[in-house]
């Protein structure tokens, strides 16, 4: 009996084949993992996409990557794992949300608490079902019966753990310092949330008389607003031009009061006149040095970055309005001397789009030193993790060596928030920075501490702030297997094998992955990062959703099919490691 093969047809038809399987691989958990199942485990978590919209064409290219890779040890026998997942991504979606409530003309704060987080919640739906669709549309061969997002429940748990065991290792501590304010979203940023641009800008330069009459010294500024703040004037202790006038005094010009001249090694005495302005609340450098020198601190500016009440009559001034405002009263006073045109860098909010403000806050900071040394270690001595290419081993090991203390806490209210509450019936009821507080894993478990050591009558209130989106990130190649509870998944998946991902961040992610992965399972949360270029837009800029520059990949989907982008993107970019311009309406030689 002959068996009749139908015929093919004359034209391939990529979207009725697409849908076909990937209904198949669906419906009969063709890449549902088990654990228990033999072979070599082989497992990478997806870099979660932030819920802030839709994909763009870079992460198809890396989830076209990543299933490359996860398809061909699927063939090879390998036990495989490729986990998909969403980011909550706190301070970018916060911005949507604060920007949609602005066009009713209204606030966060004229709905609440509540209502803003059940918006953002229903946000979350509806951007995280488009990214589910793109990425099923891409015929990426994940296991959806493991998908996680960084608020899920167990994700949440493990989060709070981790804080509470950076905590009572002493890792995790609160205190005022100087940190990066962006006046828009009004909430503390990174120095990688800060992007430093070149500007056309004035150099100031004004005189501070000496407050017995024997003369003047000359300082200059490219923020004049800010020497409403001044609390000293500085000299190289070895400028001979400036040792008579060491220990005496100043008049600050508009407040009247009466400021140190100090020596401090930081000074320069080849730039400028060799004197320097200290602002201590307002800069990071004079922050330094006005803890070296006991020099008061002075706050001059609220949070929404107009300036407050020690601002004298600035008060309620925006702080670009009292920039002019500041200058003009100099000139009236005499002792503004010139302006010069100047070129400098300002640093800008990355989500906010704003110049931030060095602002003296009380923030959540985790004490990195002892993470990074651990990871270190591990780089140094056993390669790990092994970086392809190479030469971004230099780059990971030259951050993790400068790293800082991490401000962790955010002025938001979608995210994590912080697992604290302050007695705040210590403090007729309000939140101080004397108010005392209990870190604890639930509300009950810290009112039970404040009775005990308060009395049964103590009212407490949680922290309202919430977690640097990258903390929950840091935990994702664990968490996302069940961390803390040891789980069949944690046991045969980690540590995992491949991280893909752009070079622009491995500050970011990369290495907060590393430090914490190092930390809580002393073990790296990957043996390879694979750094890829960046996918542009057609004008060379980065595709970001945010931006809003980014080409849908199911728009070219649906142009050339699933297959036709896939083969496209690796043939592009896989292995150069070099940065990619797309442009939609590009026409190819194949």
């Amino acid at each position: 009996m002959t068996k009749t093969i139908p015929e093919l047809p004359t034209k391939y038809d990529p979207f009725a084949t697409e849908a076909k399987w990937q209904k198949y691989w669906e419906e009969n958990n063709i890449f549902k993992a088990d654990p228990n199942q033999a072979g070599d485990p082989y497992c990478i978590v997806i870099p979660p996409p932030n819920v802030t919209g839709s994909l763009h064409a870079g992460h198809a290219f890396n989830n076209s990557l990543i299933d490359t890779l996860i398809r061909y040890h699927r063939m090879r026998g390998d036990n495989t794992l490729y986990l998909p997942g969403t980011d909550h991504a706190s301070i970018a979606v916060q911005t949507i949300l604060e920007r949609k409530l602005k066009a009713e003309g209204k606030s966060r704060y004229d709905i609440g608490r509540e209502k803003f987080l059940e918006r953002a919640w229903e946000w979350k739906a509806e951007s995280g079902s488009t990214i589910v669709n793109q990425l099923r549309r891409l015929g990426v061969s994940t296991d959806w019966t493991r998908e996680r997002f960084t608020l899920d429940e167990g994700l949440s748990k493990a989060v709070i753990e981790a804080f509470m065991r950076l905590y009572e290792q002493g890792l995790i501590y609160r205190g005022n310092y100087l940190v990066n304010w962006c006046p828009a979203s009004q909430s503390a940023v990174s120095d990688l949330e800060v992007e430093n641009k070149e500007v056309n800008g004035y150099l100031w330069h004004f005189r501070y008389p000496l407050t017995d009459g024997s003369g003047y010294v000359e300082v200059a500024t490219t923020r004049p607003e800010t020497m409403l703040g001044d609390t000293g004037v500085a000299v190289n202790p070895n400028d001979d031009r400036y040792k008579d006038i060491l220990g005496k005094t100043l008049t600050l010009p508009i407040m009247g009061r009466e400021i140190p001249i100090v020596a401090d090694e930081l000074v320069d005495p080849e730039f400028g006149t060799g004197c320097v302005k200290v602002t201590p609340a307002h800069d990071p450098n004079d922050f330094e040095m006005g803890k070296r020198h006991n020099l008061p601190f002075i706050n001059i500016m609220n949070k929404d970055g107009s300036l407050n009440e020690n601002a004298g009559v600035f008060v309620g001034q925006d702080r670009f309005e009292a920039r002019k405002n500041v200058v003009k009263r100099l000139r009236e006073e005499g002792v503004l001397v010139k302006i010069e045109e100047y070129s400098h860098s300002v640093p800008y909010s990355d989500r906010g789009k704003v110049p931030v403000e060095p602002l003296l806050s009380t923030q959540w900071f985790v004490k990195i030193e002892p993470l990074a040394t651990k990871t270190l270690e591990l780089l140094d001595k056993h390669n790990q993790p092994k970086f392809v290419p190479e030469r971004w081993t230099k780059v990971y090991r030259d951050w993790l060596v400068k790293i800082k203390d991490w401000c962790i806490s955010r002025q938001l209210w979608w995210g994590h928030q912080i697992p604290a509450w302050y007695a705040i019936s210590e403090t007729n009821g309000e939140i101080s920075d004397n108010t005392p507080f209990l870190v604890a894993r639930s509300e009950a478990e810290a009112l039970e501490q404040a009775k005990a050591k308060f009395g049964d009558d103590v009212k407490i209130q949680q922290d309202p702030d919430v977690l640097d989106t990258w903390f929950s990130s840091g935990l994702w190649p664990f968490s996302t297997l069940g961390w803390p509870e040891n789980t069949p998944d944690l046991g045969k998946y980690y540590p995992t094998s491949t991280l893909s991902t752009g070079f622009d961040i491995i500050f970011f992610w990369v290495a907060r992955m590393t430090m914490m992965g190092v930390h809580f399972t002393e073990q790296m949360p990957f043996e390879t990062v694979y750094i890829h270029g960046l996918m542009l837009d057609e004008n060379g800029k980065k595709q970001s959703k945010s931006v809003g520059n980014g080409i849908d990949p199911l728009l070219l989907i649906d142009k050339y099919g699933t297959d036709a982008l896939r083969y496209t993107l690796m043939r592009e970019t896989a292995g150069a490691g070099q940065d990619v311009r797309m442009d939609y309406n590009r026409e190819t030689d194949e």
